[in-house]
């Protein structure tokens, strides 16, 4: 026996049909997963039902595959018909996880496409009664849902052009479409005379169900990645919020000698909130933030404490916290509609975090009540302001 003949005979179908099973499986666990996690439960229900529909299928794949087993004629017309349901069911799924919750997705033409299948199934029935189809094969004078198939997934190919798509999901749409086609040429024109049709059959559905298979990974894994960044990002500014703010300089301090924080609050915020509106009050801060961030990117992070009140932690080994601290100023100043007072504090103050903080609040304080749009170091500040900030 070749090695052609042992990869297109039994073997080979047990072979593919076992290796898709493996990954529909990892892609059933993950589908599982996503229900018992998220809201969105009906997608996911359909998704755990499409993959159950696809393994019930390859599982009879595999029985087909056993020397001396012989099925009868319906159950593959059973199979024909999971795979079309399947195939609907998926892609339906996978357009609903991949294009933004603004585009309405219609499922209308999808439950059509299920109906039709039903549907044809009842004719492709009548037009060849199971009975008069040998046992051994199921080459049918007319195969309607074979053509059926290649249809709707052109017309979901073709569809999915306006979804804008992953690469991957159209790769997988041409490789289930090429499958369908080479499988009825070697059923009705080749009738298995060709050898590379039949492993052409046998690799294709693991290629189709592995990108498959990265798809659902990859959007698991944004999933995760946008929950993650929800818990430590303000969503308004980009900035990190509070609690990773101060998680991040406690890091920074562990790596950095010497560390300041620079705590800064928007002058008058609340008059232009008033005047102008949140809509430009909220541009503004997102302006502030971003100048924030750029000043410290490479020596530091940036966070929101608190309504228009921003930090900045930055290593002071290699640059100097009022030259930083002033830039930010200069550049509010220059680039937007306010000013913003600034305070910061070093370790030489105290080599505590939250400390740190509570004096660069002091310090911007006194910004505030001297004349705003400047810049104040904690340890120039005057010995009495200190005392009467402490009582």
């Amino acid at each position: 026996m070749t090695i052609m003949q042992w990869i297109t005979g039994p073997n080979g179908q047990l072979f593919s049909s076992s290796s898709v099973i493996v990954i529909l499986i990892l892609m059933l666990f993950m589908s599982i997963k996503l229900y018992v996690s998220y809201r969105n439960k009906q997608t996911y229900r359909l998704l755990i039902a499409a993959i159950s529909l696809i393994i019930a299928r390859q599982c009879l794949l595999v029985a087909l595959a056993f020397p001396g087993w012989t099925l009868e004629p319906w159950m593959y017309l059973v199979s024909n018909i999971l795979q079309i349901i399947s195939f609907i069911i998926i892609n339906f799924v996978f357009m609903k996880l991949y294009t933004y919750r603004s585009a309405q997705l219609r499922i209308v033409p999808f439950i059509f496409m299920l109906l039709l299948t039903i549907v044809l199934s009842f004719i492709q029935i009548a037009l060849t009664p199971l009975s008069t189809i040998p046992a051994t094969t199921y080459v049918i004078s007319f195969p309607l849902l074979d053509i059926y198939c290649i249809v709707v997934s052109l017309i979901i190919l073709l569809a999915t052009r306006s979804a804008d798509m992953n690469t991957k999901y159209y790769s997988s749409l041409i490789v289930f479409i090429a499958d369908e086609i080479v499988r009825m040429a070697d059923a009705y024109l080749f009738q298995g005379s060709q050898p590379w049709l039949l492993l052409f059959n046998l690799v294709s559905p693991i290629i189709y169900f592995s990108l498959l298979f990265v798809l659902l990974f990859e959007w698991v894994i944004e999933r995760l990645m946008s929950t993650y960044q929800s818990s430590i990002v303000d969503g308004l500014t980009g900035l990190y919020n509070r609690r990773h703010f101060n998680s991040k300089a406690e890091q920074l301090l562990l790596r950095s000698k010497s560390v300041a924080i620079i705590f800064c609050d928007i002058d008058n915020f609340k008059r232009l909130n008033d005047t102008q509106g949140h809509h430009v009050a909220d541009g503004v801060l997102k302006r502030v933030s971003e100048i924030i961030k750029e000043e410290t990117s490479g020596i530091g992070s940036a966070g929101r404490y608190g309504g228009e009140e921003l930090l900045a932690c930055i290593s002071i080994d290699r640059v100097k916290p009022d030259i930083v601290a002033e830039s930010i100023r200069r550049r509010v100043e220059a680039e937007t509609v306010v000013t913003i007072s600034i305070g910061f504090s070093t370790t030489k103050e105290s080599v505590f975090v939250g400390e740190m903080i509570r004096l660069a609040d002091e310090a911007m304080y006194y910004s505030k009540t001297t004349g705003k749009n400047r810049v104040t170091a904690y340890k120039a500040m005057p010995a009495s302001y200190k005392t009467k900030k402490e009582i």
